[in-house]
């Protein structure tokens, strides 16, 4: 299905901030508050904990400083996303669709969602973890267990998106919180910590935990999704309000990934006064840090630990799933179901986690989160170099795009990053290569680093190979627009899909409103008693003689007001017959309720509207019941 060009179509501008106008700074500003929430759960899920672990259990807290290095170079690029969703009001799946060419946007579509189905990879394993911690249940029953927050998200999806961030802020809390309750009872050393803020490395086993820590803070799926979650809220377009909305953004993504700075540096500092401390200093799964803290801070601390670690998946994971709806609605314009969309991703986690979990045992869990890091690894260069080429380009950013300063140091965090992921990849496939064997692994892996490095250097000098920009826009609407002629449409045949209930007085009114003094109007119905659902039109139940009944009775009394009506009743599926009633009457429009489910409901009871909507090239209109 195609869609209109907005990012996250049905949340886009549903916070309206312009009515702030005139108020103080700081009740404006909670317009603002949310987004970059979300974005902070992606520096603080499992994925991070190993190397907030490995770091504190070996180096003590030498190593703080360079969680705070990360969390600046963080601060910049998320900055840079936001301001590219503010100003252009198109999020970085949407930007690099209309930048750069077909056959790039498709390779740079798959590694996005190879990157998104490697962090929810880390996410449901974080997730079965933590039950497994708290309950004892096995890993993978844990693993099964996580399909559950599909249903989880749709509901969320439903009530809003100011209450799916307020959830979101929520668990947040719980992980923040947690922490905060296991570094009170560790009680560090707090001028020890002050001397971790000094930058320093002590050897070169040290370097590789930097390299694993500063490789595992920026995901690439955040700067889709901050870019897309920024235009959630409705601003004016003029100067003070856009200037406005990037100020708020940015003290917005400075509290909330300082929050997330928090946790990572809790996670380290634990594990340096737990394990450190104790002669522990070879403490890197997350199941050794939970069961030593029960002996060395007592049971109290290891079940908040096992909170903390559900909390910190079940948030990731949503995120994840909002970031899979973006990138495929931008590169491809292709919606499906939220739920499907969940599923889908949750799915590709999930098979080869349980997999692996049931045939080699917990042992590889482990394994497989460094290996979701790698693939994460592999996608970040392509996410932040377009990123940063968008947000410089003053010819689509106008006044409002970066600084020489900003913009200097932008591509220096890249190059890190860049370099120091590739670095974590080298080491990675370093053994590999050493040991005899395997030769045809080896040439495949050599040949897809090639191709993804010529990928890269494509998208790194796209603009220098392309001076003169052949602007490709994504908007559905034409750059020329014709005359407009104001004709008010005349309907010959308007169809009405009845319930039979409250409602069907509105929805006919509602019909009546759009006729014209020859209109003809098609009441119909379905019959979804069980006997209707086997014989069909030979059904004779007491259901359908009832409703065939009520239907008759509401054209006597259009009949008799003048109104040319006919009545049809349909059986068994909804959807099927009202599409098959309507094109039989050749009706014009169709005029129809929406039936209230919500949530759950809709996988029980189904979406007729929108399932209706999408069969019929008419057009129908929805009444609220």
């Amino acid at each position: 299905m195609e869609i209109s060009e907005h990012s996250l179509n049905e949340e886009h501008g549903s916070i309206d901030t312009r009515g702030n106008s005139g108020k103080p700074w700081w009740k404006k500003i909670f317009a603002f508050l949310g987004p970059a929430y979300l974005i902070s759960v992606g520096y603080m899920d499992p994925g991070n904990w190993a190397t907030d672990l490995a770091g504190g259990s070996k180096f003590g807290y030498s190593l703080i400083w360079v969680l705070l290095m990360s969390n600046l170079m963080a601060l910049l690029l998320q900055s840079l996303a936001a301001r590219l969703g503010i100003v252009r009001g198109k999020d970085l799946a949407q930007a690099n669709r209309e930048a750069y060419p077909r056959w790039i946007n498709l390779i740079l579509y798959v590694l996005a969602e190879i990157a998104i189905a490697a962090m929810d990879l880390a996410e449901v394993l974080g997730m079965a973890i933590g039950l497994h911690l708290l309950t004892g249940i096995p890993i993978s029953w844990g693993v099964v267990i996580t399909v559950a927050d599909t249903l989880l998200l749709l509901f969320l999806q439903r009530k809003g998106m100011r209450r799916m961030e307020i959830f979101i802020i929520s668990l947040v809390a719980v992980v923040g919180i947690s922490f905060l309750i296991e570094i009170l009872m560790a009680k560090p050393s707090l001028p020890e910590v002050a001397l971790g803020f000094i930058p320093h490395l002590e050897n070169q086993e040290a370097l590789y935990i930097m390299i694993g820590i500063i490789g595992a803070t920026v995901m690439p799926h955040n700067l889709y999704l901050h870019s897309a979650l920024v235009q959630t809220r409705k601003i004016r377009r003029d100067r003070e309000s856009i200037l406005e909305a990037i100020k708020f953004n940015f003290i917005d993504s400075t509290i909330a990934l300082n929050l997330a700075f928090f946790v990572n540096a809790a996670i380290l500092v634990l594990a340096a006064t737990v394990f450190f401390k104790t002669g522990r200093t070879d403490v890197a799964r997350i199941e050794e840090a939970h069961e030593l803290l029960s002996p060395l801070l007592g049971s109290l601390a290891s079940k908040v630990f096992a909170i903390a670690l559900i909390a910190a998946g079940q948030s990731s994971t949503i995120t994840g799933t909002l970031s899979g709806q973006i990138v495929m609605e931008g590169y491809l314009r292709l919606r499906i179901n939220p739920w499907i969309r969940r599923l889908m991703t949750r799915l590709i986690a999930i098979i080869p986690a349980f997999l692996i979990v049931t045939i080699y045992g917990d042992q590889e869990v482990d394994a497989m989160l460094i290996f979701s890091q790698v693939l994460l690894s592999l996608q970040l260069g392509f996410a932040i170099i377009p990123l940063i080429q968008f947000v410089s380009d003053k010819e689509q950013m106008g006044e409002f795009a970066i600084g020489r300063i900003t913009k200097i140091l932008a591509w220096l965090i890249t190059i890190v990053l860049v370099y120091l992921n590739g670095q974590m990849l080298f080491g990675e496939f370093k053994g590999f290569f050493i040991n005899s064997g395997n030769m045809h692994w080896k040439i495949l892996i050599v040949l897809g680093a090639c191709f993804l490095i010529f990928v890269l250097g494509y998208v790194l000098l796209h603009p220098w190979i392309r001076k003169k920009k052949q602007t490709r826009s994504i908007s559905i609407h034409p750059s020329v627009y014709p005359e407009l002629e104001f004709r008010k449409p005349e309907y010959k045949v308007i169809a009405v899909a009845l319930e039979l209930g409250s409602s069907d007085s509105k929805l006919i009114e509602f019909a009546l409103g759009q006729g014209t003094e020859g209109s003809a109007y098609h009441l119909i119905h379905i019959v979804e008693s069980p006997s209707s659902r086997i014989h069909g039109e030979d059904s004779d139940d007491f259901e359908t003689r009832q409703d065939l009944e009520q239907l008759k009775d509401f054209q006597k009394q259009m009949q008799a007001k003048g109104f040319d009506t006919r009545v049809s009743l349909g059986f068994g599926s909804r959807t099927k017959e009202i599409v098959r009633l309507v094109k039989e009457s050749k009706a014009d429009m169709l005029v129809i309720g929406s039936h209230g489910h919500k949530g759950i409901q809709d996988l029980l009871f189904g979406e007729t509207v929108n399932s209706v909507r999408h069969e019929l090239n008419i057009p129908v209109l929805v009444v609220t019941a």
